[in-house]
């Protein structure tokens, strides 16, 4: 029996990347930056709002609203396992804007919203335990998060929090 190679190429830590990337003349970085960019898709979209929407959080905010609003709304609840799918993929979509922006205020809010469309969907999250238990899990999500927020902040997302509870 051949013994398979487990040997692998490990990265290299943040810290040590940090130091050399600032070693290099810009031009280098440039290249490197576009050159992951042309890597994975993730990789240009964080690009994308770290160069024109980070500077910009709410209309940003705005746009990733309006896009859980679009496949909400596009959305058909005929057939609950097309209608779990594409929910998935909405909160999959979400969490990954959440992570570009890495502000929790941003967090609650699109978690809010998400949840609040999700609620509109009234029928179909009583009739799908998974769906049901998904929306169970954002609530409990935005709870802890909400504590984290500032005292003004959170008894303004708490008032949101205790509407979506009440089902």
């Amino acid at each position: 029996m051949k013994k398979k190679n487990t040997a692998e190429i490990k990265p290299v830590t943040v810290n040590e990347l940090k130091k050399e990337m600032l070693s290099l003349p810009h031009a280098e970085l440039v290249e490197i930056c576009l050159r992951l960019a042309k890597f994975r898709k993730e990789n240009k979209e964080l690009l994308s709002y770290l160069l024109f929407d980070a500077s910009y959080p709410e209309t940003y905010l705005d746009q990733v609203k309006a896009y859980i609003d679009a496949e909400f709304d596009g959305m058909g609840t005929t057939q609950a396992y097309l209608a779990k799918k594409t929910v998935r993929k909405i909160l999959r979509v979400t969490n990954k804007h959440i992570r570009f922006t890495q502000s929790k205020t941003v967090e609650v809010e699109l978690l809010l919203y998400f949840c609040k469309r999700l609620r509109r969907a009234g029928d179909l999250l009583r009739q799908s335990v998974q769906l049901g238990n998904l929306y169970a899990q954002q609530l409990r999500k935005i709870d802890k998060l909400i504590d984290a927020q500032h005292e003004d902040l959170q008894y303004d997302y708490r008032r949101q929090l205790e509407q979506l509870v009440k089902v």
